[in-house]
């Protein structure tokens, strides 16, 4: 009798254990897309509450301009269908991409799709815009240097008609 239970024992053991590697298989699904996961740099800071912005727009402030570094760098965020107004820094500006896609455009220039992990180098005295994308949001860090040569002049909004012609 005590050899039949322990044989019973085993076959059970052995019948639980293929029924736990089978059920691991058959719930085990390839995955054929790329899960992202966003995770925050930097915090994402105060809603932009001025004018120099059509739709909704956050920005963290992460180094200050002084008199040292004549540099200052942000993290902004934009919603979807966000962006600056026309604009120039007499410094110069790049942008680091770190979320999302939008648009880059200078004056007379046809815009420039931008995405996660791209550097778009603005020279001093460029009239430009920026912004997300109508349905992805965008997130970049702006450096302005040469900050003692000036700060950002805002000029006239990216209006509507030009903005939606860029989607098509």
């Amino acid at each position: 009798m005590q050899k039949l239970n322990f044989m019973n024992r085993i076959s059970i053991a052995i019948a639980v254990s293929i029924m736990v590697f089978m059920v691991a298989c058959t719930n085990h699904q390839p995955n054929t897309t790329k899960e992202q996961k966003t995770e925050t740099i930097f915090p994402k800071g105060e809603k932009i509450a001025n004018n120099n912005f059509t739709g909704t727009a956050w920005l963290q402030m992460l180094v200050n301009n002084d008199s040292i570094y004549t540099t200052s760098i942000g993290n902004v965020t934009f919603e979807p269908g966000a962006r600056t107004k026309w604009h120039k820094h007499p410094g110069g500006q790049i942008l680091l991409v770190t979320d999302g896609s939008g648009y880059y455009q200078e004056k007379g220039k046809p815009a420039q799709v931008i995405k996660k992990g791209d550097v778009v180098k603005i020279p001093p005295d460029t009239e430009h815009w920026h912004g997300a994308a109508p349905v992805n949001g965008l997130t970049h860090i702006a450096i302005s240097p040469n900050t003692d040569k000036g700060s950002v002049v805002w000029l006239q909004p990216v209006s509507d008609i030009e903005y939606n012609q860029l989607s098509k």
